[in-house]
């Protein structure tokens, strides 16, 4: 009976360790759960999704890797913050800072009559704010949308090239998209006319930093063409267009493509405009590129549905006629064709002689003109003397042309149309006869050929025989002639090397030679495109350190004053005086120290940031402007030089 007593208080005390084990047990999993999932939610709710928590008894252990070290420690704070700090092991690494790509910089901009928007991702050495400022007085009171972030990475190179290069384009165009990377920058915009978008493209390509790359796209409605004209002439190997006029994208391939089959090696683009007198214009004038080929060349004009084919003055009689007859049966009955088999033309271009009368005016390329040749009366003469002041300058115009009565009818028609051809040539002549008229010169006006054609067609008739002999010369177009800034520093030494600017003994005063090279370098500068140069002034070694130094730059800030004087924009010009701290050669020597008294001119270009640079230094810095001077085969400088202060 004791015994069974005994056994029975033992089974109690068993089952109640069980169960006090049992309960430990339950209590340990469920403050691991509960540890588990109050610290992984609180993670979770602080965007901290790559953190892995693990849970062994009391302990907690967070694994996973961190973009950086402060976010490491966000998440280990949180952690903290949730359970005891000694019950937290931090097991968490932090991705290599090496490893981390830098974000691609880009900032599109959208200016249009609503206002600007600024989109992208930038460094933040790129000032936010003077970006925003430097385009507020473009919107006229309207608003600026700035959704620009930052980003604190190193500044590609290039990037502030093309960022400043892309806001000076926003400035000039009015209606825009501008898309900036560190490769370079795209200009999408509207122009309002054809020869509105050249110069908006060739402004742009001038403009364009040599390190940036530039995709343009500049749209233009369509002109009106009036007359609707295309010329084309076929003189031996001589096959091009005078003018070509298309209504359509597929009428300017038709056309080209009947031109190519004939040996086109002239001009290959139409004018796509307005204003075509009939959709059948391709067909037609593909008909009649074909006939002139077949009659063995000349010349064939299509002026509005006036067409005028001219075949060469050795064309087989009857070969002219087949191919005229198979040509009015092509064209479409809205044309009208007329077509010539000249007398051989003689151009004596004197105004003189006993063969057919003439008119000749000739422009040099100075602008002046000279009248010869015939007129039919004195009201005629003086009309024509008239016009010609008032297009070329009353102080240009010589004239030496005499009367005759006995000239054909409509011959002061001809006169004036042909002066007016003269007026799109920068240089050249007109002869005008009774049965042609012939225009050859120099221009630098890629379209001034086109209009010569229009403008022949529409005065003289659609029956009347002309010839074009104008020439395209870039240097002379005031839109893509202009000199880059190397083209211009190269410009201004060659003056140099031929004569040094010169000054008066001991002074910065211009003498009267230096004043005559400071004139040809300011004709220099005016055909430059807003060249960045240094004017540079240096002495020999001789004197004073500081009187040196005045000295050059008061010589440095004469010739500046000079170009001003002259009318140069010197908007991105600085006079600067080195004195004797940059000589070229040896200050022993008479030779030397003439050689170091100089001025030199030299390109301004930003200093390149040097590659071993840390990031935080490229993003300190400040660009700093340095002349850069051209050298030559020697790898020597080019400076233009001044002669000797004594």
């Amino acid at each position: 009976m004791r015994l069974s007593k005994i056994f029975s208080i033992l089974a109690v005390f068993l089952i109640a360790g069980a169960a006090s084990t049992f309960g430990a047990m339950r209590a340990a999993d469920f403050i691991e759960e509960r540890s588990l999932a109050d610290v992984t939610n609180a993670l979770v709710a602080q965007d901290h999704t790559w953190v892995s928590v693990h849970v062994d008894g009391l302990r907690v252990e967070l694994t996973g890797t961190a973009p950086d070290e402060a976010t490491r420690f966000k998440a280990l704070t949180v952690a903290n913050s949730i359970v005891d700090a000694e019950r937290v092991i931090n097991s968490m690494d932090v991705l290599d800072a090496a490893a981390i790509a830098p974000p691609k910089f880009s900032v599109e901009i959208l200016r249009n009559n609503e206002g600007i928007s600024l989109i992208g991702l930038i460094p933040t050495s790129s000032d936010r704010e003077e970006i925003v400022s430097s385009i507020e007085g473009l919107t006229k009171g309207n608003e600026i949308t700035d959704m620009l972030d930052t980003s604190d990475y190193p500044a590609p190179e290039g990037w502030e090239d093309a960022l400043k290069f892309g806001l000076s384009a926003v400035h000039d165009l009015p209606k825009s998209k501008v898309s900036i990377s560190e490769d370079g920058v795209a200009v999408t915009a509207i122009a309002g006319s054809i020869e509105e978008k050249r110069k908006i493209e060739a402004h742009l390509a001038r403009k364009a930093p040599d390190n940036i790359s530039l995709i343009t796209k500049i749209t233009a409605p369509r002109p009106v063409i009036t007359p609707f004209t295309t010329r084309f002439v076929i003189d031996g190997d001589n096959v091009h267009f005078d003018a070509c006029s298309a209504d359509s994208a597929d009428t300017h391939a038709k056309i080209i493509s009947a031109a190519l089959d004939v040996g086109l090696n002239g001009k290959t683009d139409c004018t796509i405009g307005l204003g075509v007198p009939t959709t059948s214009w391709g067909d037609a004038v593909a008909s009649g590129i074909k006939a002139l080929k077949d009659i063995g060349g000349g010349s064939i004009t299509f002026s509005d549905a006036d067409v005028t084919l001219v075949a060469l003055d050795t064309t087989p009689q009857a070969t002219f006629d087949r191919v005229v007859g198979e040509l009015k049966a092509a064209l479409p009955d809205v044309f009208s064709l007329h077509a010539v088999l000249p007398e051989p033309v003689k151009i004596d271009g004197t105004g003189e002689g006993n063969g057919s009368p003439e008119f000749v005016a000739t422009l040099s390329p100075e602008g002046q003109v000279q009248l010869r040749g015939r007129v039919t009366d004195e009201r005629t003469r003086a009309a024509v003397d008239s016009y010609s002041r008032a297009r070329f300058g009353s102080k240009a115009v010589y004239d030496a042309t005499r009367l005759d009565e006995e000239l054909p009818d409509g011959w002061p028609i001809r006169v004036l149309a042909g002066l007016e051809a003269l007026a799109e040539l920068n240089h050249g002549s007109v002869v005008v006869q009774d049965s042609f008229v012939e225009v050859r010169g120099i221009t630098g006006n890629p379209e001034a050929r086109a209009n010569i054609a229009r403008l022949l067609s529409d005065k003289l008739g659609a029956s009347e025989n002309y010839g074009i002999n104008v020439k395209y010369e870039k240097a002379l177009d005031p839109v893509a002639g202009l000199l880059k800034p190397a083209e211009c520093v190269d410009k201004i030494n060659d003056v140099l090397s031929e004569r040094k600017i010169s000054f008066a003994p001991g002074s910065a005063e211009l003498d009267t030679a230096g004043q005559a090279v400071v004139d040809r370098i300011a004709e220099i500068l005016k055909t430059c495109n807003k060249p960045r140069i240094e004017i540079a002034g240096h002495t020999d070694s001789q004197g004073r350190e500081v009187m040196n130094l005045n000295l050059s730059q008061a010589r440095a800030d004469a010739v500046l004053q000079g170009l001003i004087a002259r009318k140069v924009l010197t908007t991105g010009m600085r006079a600067k005086g080195y004195g004797e701290s940059v000589p070229v050669a040896d200050n022993k020597t008479e030779e030397g120290r003439e050689a170091n008294r100089r001025i030199e001119f030299t390109l301004i270009v930003p200093e390149k940031v040097h590659e071993e640079a840390t990031g935080l230094e490229q993003m300190e810095a400040p660009a700093v402007e340095q002349p850069q001077t051209n050298t030559g085969e020697t790898g020597q400088p080019e400076a233009a030089e001044t002669t000797p202060n004594e």
